[in-house]
């Protein structure tokens, strides 16, 4: 009697005519942390989708591999449910795409969550003449109050801070500046849809006077002189904005406050330069 020399299948195989054969997957790189992450592209039935992403779940299962990453772009939202049912959650979204996540592993999830904070930037712009460069808003909290503000937005993807702040005063004065150093930081939770802003105090020194507001956000823009942006009554009641006042006189005129400037530094790891903001001028002191 002979006895067949065929293996038991595994699971996630299946037994064909000349032995196994590995069940068709969807196309997946392995992350830095023991993943996969599924960059879909090609329109997709979804029935077919969901034997593909069962049989890929098994097969990553047998890898060892932990989280599971899937990219959707807006095109393939019609597999979103599919996604869902098998268990897979939302873990963010952009304009052209949505990410979904699952945890293979019967052991806690360590999939990072999706980004906790949003970073602005508020830009001091003083000249020579001790007169600030300030804006009133079309929209928004300030609008209506005739309180005179600086000019401040919210830091793009792949935006340096110091970037940031000079192109928020050209977009909203048409001043063209040179940044010079963050003065201080502030972080308020649960701002923006649960998510926390990080907004960063900014002196950034003028190249240009001529004022060209922006029509879609700027009611009126202008040099005013410091001491009037000072004593203004919401500058006074919003205890945020008398530091402002008190830092920017400590860094300008008393001149024993001095802020944090970018310093580029290359990485081990990559090949771009990054930034990192420091007091250079008490360390080049030191060196």
């Amino acid at each position: 009697m002979s006895v067949s020399t065929i293996p038991a299948p595994k699971l996630g195989e299946r037994l064909c005519e000349n032995g196994f054969e590995h069940p068709k997957i969807l196309p997946a790189i392995d992350d830095a942390h023991g993943g996969v992450i599924v960059d879909l592209n090609e329109p997709m039935d979804p029935q077919h989708f969901a034997t593909l992403l069962r049989s890929s779940l098994l097969h990553w299962n047998l890898k060892g591999k932990h989280g599971v990453w899937i990219k959707l772009p807006i095109n393939l939202v019609n597999l979103v449910e599919t996604a869902v049912k098998e268990g897979f959650w939302y873990h963010h979204a952009e304009p052209s795409y949505l990410m979904l996540v699952y945890w293979i592993p019967q052991t806690g999830c360590t999939i990072p969550i999706n980004a906790s904070h949003r970073v602005a930037v508020a830009a001091i712009v003083l000249n020579q003449n001790k007169e600030v460069l300030v804006v009133q808003e079309k929209r928004g909290r300030f609008h209506g109050i005739g309180y005179w503000k600086l000019p401040t937005g919210v830091v793009d993807a792949g935006e340096e801070v110091f970037a940031a702040a000079i192109r928020e005063v050209k977009e909203e004065t048409g001043v063209d500046t040179e940044f010079v150093e963050i003065l201080a930081f502030r972080e308020v939770q649960n701002s923006f849809f649960g998510k926390s802003d990080l907004s960063f105090l900014c002196m950034l020194r003028p190249l240009s006077v001529e004022i060209k507001k922006q029509e879609l956000e700027i009611e009126a823009a202008q040099w005013m002189p410091f001491e009037e942006f000072a004593v203004q009554p919401l500058t006074q009641k919003h205890e945020p904005f008398k530091y402002v006042v008190e830092l920017c006189l400590a860094n300008v005129e008393e001149k024993f406050y001095t802020g944090f400037s970018p310093r580029p530094v290359s990485s081990y790891f990559e090949d771009q330069l990054n930034y990192l903001y420091m007091n250079s001028n008490e360390l080049d002191k030191s060196s």
